[in-house]
């Protein structure tokens, strides 16, 4: 996601920073993005200025400081979970500018109770992305309960400006697009469980049926399975029981079948 993030951002006009743990993924990254902004040239998405203007805004960063010291806005995207997501943001905090911005990508977590780790939570927000996020044109714009209107408007002309429309929405667990899709992911596992039909013609029918771009199981190895297992837990502790997440899943999990980026989720990748 954050390198998606980060496409989209230095193809919008920004001086775009991206930030990873090793350099081998911030190369990894490099290339997806030179892949991905090639496909756009040969199709005539963008023009071939627009992909060498792309590339001279995106620097590479392996070190923290040098990625945040002077930005206005800070994106995270890291593992949904909680106590990983305020730890980052409060040590970053002392590393940037007084008036930074700062956007969790979460696609359920609490905008509020990360915000609450740093001094100025009106300067905080969610800006939840969609995967493929070069493609998808959604961003969920999560207000917290102290983000300010000023932020609110800051995030929404970023977002417009890397070609994406944007939603605002009160913070609630799941927020809008979450929620609806962990019923759904969740409900296509309890069918496979029960034998009713097989993955792909669960996809199919999803797909052909309600006009969905992709079946549930194409898009939760996209996503990742211990993402979406990470989301509905969150959502069975604060919604109840319909969001109790089928043991299938929980299995696919344990197995390490965690979707495209393992080679193996609900479809094997590796053959």
């Amino acid at each position: 996601m954050g390198r998606g993030i980060a496409h989209v951002a230095a193809l919008g006009g920004f001086s775009t920073r991206l930030y990873d743990v090793s350099e081998e993924m911030l190369k990894a990254a490099e290339e997806d993005i030179k892949q991905n902004l090639g496909k756009a040239v040969d199709r005539k998405i963008i023009s071939s200025e627009q992909e060498t203007s792309c590339l001279k805004n995106l620097t590479l960063e392996s070190s923290p400081p040098a990625a945040v010291d002077d930005a206005q806005l800070v994106i995270e995207a890291i593992p949904e979970k909680i106590d990983l997501k305020t730890e980052l943001f409060a040590s970053l905090e002392p590393l940037c500018k007084p008036d930074v911005i700062f956007a969790s990508n979460t696609s359920s977590l609490s905008v509020t109770e990360m915000a609450a780790v740093v001094s100025a939570p009106q300067r905080f927000v969610g800006m939840h992305f969609f995967n493929p996020v070069h493609k998808m044109k959604l961003v969920e714009i999560v207000r917290g309960l102290e983000t300010s209107e000023e932020t609110l408007r800051a995030v929404r002309t970023v977002a417009e400006k890397m070609g994406k429309e944007t939603v605002t929405i009160r913070e609630s667990p799941g927020f809008i697009t979450s929620r609806i899709n962990a019923l759904i992911g969740n409900e296509a596992f309890y069918m496979l469980q029960e034998g009713v039909a097989t993955a792909p013609e669960i996809d199919k029918a999803l797909r052909l049926g309600l006009n969905h771009p992709m079946g549930p199981f194409e898009m939760v190895d996209l996503v990742g399975l211990d993402t979406r297992l990470s989301i509905l837990k969150f959502l069975h502790q604060t919604l109840g029981e319909k969001y109790r997440p089928c043991p299938l899943m929980e299995q696919y999990v344990k197995a390490g079948r965690l979707g495209r980026k393992t080679g193996k989720g609900v479809y094997d990748y590796e053959t």
